[in-house]
């Protein structure tokens, strides 16, 4: 006969919480094969049964049993605290399963140590998080550490499984350092000892304060990212409908100007044809995707309301609804498509009117290699030049600078002043004597001054329109006698376009009496 493996998941320590069908499992086995603590909270289940239990240190041979058990033709149960799939038991009898095994395997899935830490604090994994071991007994430190890197570096949220031992007092320390290289020492973050046992302990502590802490192997840590907050004696996550930029938005429905037209904007000529919509008598929502445009926003455009952040669309199409938007301008980047697309699904789904304004391509007396994408503007600049002028902002950065090759040219940056603009770029290795942050659009005469103190031999931009400063910069390619490189604008099917301000003025929707 057929024996059948049983992988149980038991929860974090309190009968309350194991899941039903471990009852239904248990008594449905003939072998229960587990560490002596877990029978604790399964005792009224296994009155009877054939129970096996073995030491701590020895869960490969917990494994092997429970499947020299089952291929005998018993029914067997192979117990684990938390969920047997995660940081347990699972893999190891997935491992030494063979192909020609014919016994039944059902695993039944458990409430694991992330989870229940994480709902004595509140809801701080209410968005992307990942977890992590800091046991270097099953996986060598430096992956354990280039993994934490990658976490801080993404800005997950994070809960750490096995922080402190006697024989591994420094590890956690320098988790919490590479933590702090990325995260803000005031990220909110949470100390669980002993979930749901006898013991139990839970604190809230900011990142910096874990750092003079001691801890255990019986203490989880959560860690939270920079939206996490405070609500009484708990902390949360937003469920991502924040200004990814920075800190969650504060702004309300309330604090926005019922049945405004929203012009999404980001450039000069956007912010201009706010005001010219403004000076209509409409009320106007002018929204920027970071605090600098903002901050554009407020010298081109006072008296407007400016929204600043990349917000998620679901904060954008609650914003929408609740302030009544009549009409989505949008005015972003020629070159922000995924943006656009964006904005015609909100309007779409609002059934809000969109209308695109697309500033007119300039006309170009002048030579210049045309691309359809930055890596193919990148393979081209490579081939034309050594010292490379980028004139596409700080999006497209990593397309040149990392591209096969890239090493042997230097790469020259012209971008706006922001920060987080220019820390885009020195992540990405460009030295600060190589970076101009500025304001365009610049003059002819500008860029050439600029282009032969730093000895350009190729040029690579976009075609961003007259409002953009292309002709001034084919221009002074073409006197200094340099390469230029132009990459086209995406295709996107505008459900409705305009080109000049007296065609967006003239879609608007009347002013109501």
């Amino acid at each position: 006969m057929s024996g059948k493996l049983y992988l149980v998941s038991v929860g974090p320590g309190s009968h309350e919480l194991i899941p039903p069908m471990v009852k239904t499992a248990l008594q449905a086995s003939d072998v229960v094969v587990a560490y002596e603590l877990y029978l604790t909270w399964i005792r009224p289940w296994i009155a009877g049964k054939d129970i096996r239990t073995l030491p701590l240190t020895q869960e490969r041979d917990r494994a092997q049993l429970a499947i020299a058990e089952a291929r005998a033709g018993r029914t067997v149960a192979l117990v684990s605290s938390g969920d047997i799939g995660v940081y347990a038991m699972a893999a190891l009898a997935f491992e030494d399963m063979a192909d020609d095994d014919s016994y039944e395997v059902q695993l039944i899935p458990g409430i694991t140590s992330a989870n229940a830490c994480a709902s004595l604090l509140g809801s701080p994994l209410s968005h992307d998080f990942a977890t992590l071991s800091l046991s270097d007994l099953l996986c060598p430190w430096d992956w354990i550490e280039t993994r934490a890197r990658h976490i801080a570096q993404a800005d997950l949220a994070a809960v750490f499984y096995n922080v402190q031992s006697r024989q591994r007092q420094e590890g956690v320390y320098r988790i919490l350092d590479i933590m702090l290289e990325h995260k803000r020492p005031g990220t909110l973050c949470g100390i669980v000892r002993n979930a749901y046992r006898e013991g139990q302990s839970v604190e809230i502590a900011t990142l910096a304060e874990l750092r003079t802490r001691q801890f255990d192997m019986l203490t989880t840590l959560v860690i939270g990212n920079r939206f996490t907050r405070r609500k009484r004696d708990w902390i949360f996550t937003p469920r991502g409908y924040g200004n990814w930029d920075d800190t969650p938005d504060t702004v309300t429905a309330d604090s926005l100007p019922d049945g405004a037209v929203w012009v999404f904007s980001g450039t000069g000529d956007g912010n201009a044809l706010a005001r010219e919509i403004a000076g209509r008598g409409h009320a106007v929502v002018v929204s920027s995707a970071s605090d600098y445009g903002a901050e554009l926003v407020a010298q081109d455009c006072p008296g407007l309301t400016p929204l600043a952040g990349r917000l998620g669309i679901e904060r954008r199409r609650e914003l929408l609804a609740r302030s009544r938007a009549r009409f989505i301008v949008d005015a972003t980047h020629p070159y922000a498509a995924d943006m656009s697309q964006q904005l015609i699904a909100l309007a779409a789904g609002q059934n809000l009117p969109y209308l695109r304004y697309e500033r007119p391509d300039a006309c170009d007396p002048h030579p210049a290699r045309h691309c359809t994408s930055m890596a193919g503007a990148a393979a081209l600049a490579m081939a034309h030049g050594r010292r490379i002028f980028l004139a596409t902002g700080s999006k497209d950065l990593a397309d040149f600078v990392q591209a096969d090759g890239a090493g042997q040219h230097a790469w020259f940056v012209r971008l706006a002043p922001d920060p987080l603009h220019l820390q885009r770029a020195l992540d990405l290795g460009i030295p600060r004597s190589r970076l101009c942050a500025m304001q365009g659009p610049f003059s002819q005469q500008a860029n050439e001054t600029l282009w032969r103190d730093w000895g350009i031999d190729c040029v690579v931009t976009k075609q961003s329109g007259a409002a953009g400063g292309y002709p001034a910069k084919a221009a002074a390619a073409a006197a200094l006698g340099i390469p230029l490189i132009v990459v086209d604008r995406p295709q996107v099917d505008y459900p409705a376009m305009a080109t000049d301000f007296g065609a967006v003025l003239a879609a608007l929707p009347e002013i109501a009496a």
